[in-house]
């Protein structure tokens, strides 16, 4: 993230032994570990927060797209409404069913 060479951060430590004083730098420290500590976790709850209306957008994109698939095949393939029947043959035209008759009327026409 920040390119700091050695060098540069062994400059940063000795200035802020000079400005703070060997005393102090110690809690400055700490003060200031708290501080990145906080930025890090406003920047993660950020990253967290735009991965999630990402993520979102692209559920929503995904049912879209089932949604214009799913009528393109029901277009191509409309429903039967005798395939609800259980049992029912739909390669078997209507006219070509045998009608049920009760057994006291088969027995009398034998």
């Amino acid at each position: 993230m920040f390119d700091i060479a050695s060098s540069e951060l062994l400059l940063v430590v000795l200035v802020a032994l000079l400005v703070i004083g060997p005393k102090d730098l110690p809690k400055a420290l700490r003060v200031v570990g708290k501080w990145v500590g906080k930025a890090r976790g406003v920047a993660a709850h950020f990253r967290s927060g735009f991965d999630e209306m990402v993520r979102q957008s692209e559920i929503e994109e995904l049912e879209k797209k089932w949604k214009a698939e799913n009528e393109r095949i029901m277009r191509a393939h409309p429903a039967d409404p005798r395939a609800d029947v259980v049992g029912d043959d739909s390669a078997t035209p209507i006219a070509e069913t045998a009608v049920d008759t009760p057994p006291t009327e088969t027995a009398a026409k034998i």
